[in-house]
């Protein structure tokens, strides 16, 4: 691809200009947008001029917003939808039992989504968010997906430098392969400052059919990081989410 995106179709320059506004959806300006998209300014005032049209972006005194058009959209990705429909009572029933920030995530290449979120009554920042992405080998949510894994895709990961996001990141393909050995074994994830300073999180696997399909957390400031109170509550809610996922996909006639 060249710089100023020759070659590319409307929709692939699009797309460009609306991955721009990640992480945070704006707002942000038009020199701004068009470095981050690689393309020139005139290009992307015009794709932005027909996005606002539609409703995909917003436009404010302090610059453009992703538009509640891609909320609606994204709201109705039906496996996302299903899951996050199912999952909802469980996560709940984890907040009740923390009073902890709850997180629902699924691997998307070498990466964590988060899907769904409970927030605590605490004030505690963290960098997740519904719709963000985060490595899965600095996470709890990712760490626990990746224990149960296909084989390959572990190697595949393990292969691949590891992403550190602060200094106690696991980095070593080493000592992230005797994690997650322990992780099959207890059934429990952990990550301790590993994505942010001052934040820890304990994770669970989610089964669907006896395949992973997404992990729930808690997230807590290192003073309540306390796994012995933490990790039964969150095995539990991921066991029921895994449970009622198996029910609802189970063969017609089964038992």
């Amino acid at each position: 691809m060249t710089r100023d995106g020759a070659g590319l179709s409307m929709v692939e320059k699009s797309w460009m200009v609306l991955d721009a506004f990640a992480p945070g959806g704006g707002p942000m300006r038009l020199t701004e947008l068009a470095d981050r998209a690689g393309l020139p300014r005139s290009t992307v005032h015009r794709l932005l001029t027909r996005l606002v049209e539609v409703g995909s972006v917003e436009r404010s005194a302090d610059g453009f917003h992703l538009g509640r058009k891609l909320f609606e959209l994204g709201a109705m990705v039906p496996v996302e939808r299903g899951l996050r429909n199912a999952a909802l009572p469980f996560m709940e029933d984890l907040y009740i039992a923390t009073h902890e920030a709850v997180h629902m995530g699924v691997m998307d290449g070498y990466d964590v989504v988060y899907v769904e979120k409970i927030y605590g009554h605490a004030v505690f920042s963290m960098p997740s968010r519904v719709g963000g992405r985060l490595p899965l080998t600095c996470t709890a949510i990712g760490k626990a997906m990746l224990a149960f894994a296909e084989p390959e895709f572990v190697e595949a990961v393990l292969a691949q430098p590891l992403r550190r996001l602060t200094r106690h990141s696991v980095v070593d393909p080493g000592r992230l392969a005797d994690a997650l050995a322990e992780i099959q074994v207890s059934g429990i994830a952990y990550e301790y400052e590993e994505v942010q300073a001052g934040g820890g999180s304990l994770a669970a696997p989610v089964f669907e059919q006896g395949k992973v399909v997404a992990a729930l957390s808690v997230a807590v400031p290192v003073a309540r990081f306390h796994p012995v109170r933490l990790a039964p509550a969150v095995k539990t809610a991921a066991l029921g989410l895994s449970r009622q996922l198996s029910r609802s996909t189970r063969p017609a006639g089964g038992r």
